[in-house]
């Protein structure tokens, strides 16, 4: 098989395989799938059929080559324009690092043709009366995989990891402040994230005074 074939076989078995989310917030009680829950699934995939990833960064875009290992000159390759986090309080490393694990878990998303995003676990329930307002359009194409209001998502998905890693309730408190001027601007122009990254963070809050 060439290198398409053997990505749509993948795909195949990937979506025929049963997937569980193993991110859970107690307080908006909610599932939703973490980078490891399809990453990890995903390569056990790949090398079944004899496909293999490299992931790389660079100043412009963040690629995904997927190469047949039977044969390597056939390769597809995934691009997805690079972005920053800048969270106040971390080191540019720590930025970075939230940058890369997101763009991977784009990449990803557009490889195995992943419908599920936390986005959509998040969103709270929509009353009868009131019907859901349209989802922007996600989209590929050219091998590109485009998220709308990326620049947003990805400082809430920082300060979620970032809030995770606090190890007091002071260093939790010391991050929202140092970040209270983008989170200002987010309760302004993205109620929804905004939302999510409050409730994250008032559920690790509560989770410090029960300790």
């Amino acid at each position: 098989m060439n290198v398409y074939q053997k990505l749509n076989e993948a795909r195949d078995k990937f979506h025929q395989s049963e997937l569980k989310k193993s991110g859970h917030n107690k307080f908006a009680g909610y599932s939703y799938f973490e980078l490891g829950d399809f990453v990890v699934p995903a390569l056990r995939i790949f090398k079944e059929v004899g496909l293999t990833s490299i992931i790389t960064f660079g100043k412009e875009e963040a690629q995904m080559l997927i190469v047949n290992t039977d044969k390597p000159d056939e390769v597809i390759t995934i691009s997805t324009p690079m972005s920053e986090a800048s969270l106040k309080g971390c080191h540019p490393v720590q930025n970075l690092g939230a940058v890369e694990t997101y763009l991977r878990r784009y990449l990803w998303v557009a490889a195995m043709e992943i419908v599920e995003h936390d986005s959509l676990d998040s969103s709270p329930p929509v009353k009868a009366e009131e019907p859901p307002a349209p989802a922007p359009a996600k989209k590929i194409t050219a091998g590109r995989y485009e998220e709308p209001d990326t620049k947003n998502e990805l400082f809430v998905d920082s300060m979620v990891n970032w809030g995770n890693s606090c190890t007091s309730l002071t260093e939790l408190t010391d991050l929202w402040k140092t970040n209270q001027p983008q989170i200002d601007e987010l309760k302004k122009n993205s109620k929804e994230l905004f939302k999510r990254v409050q409730e994250h963070f008032a559920q690790l809050k509560a989770n410090f005074k029960e300790e």
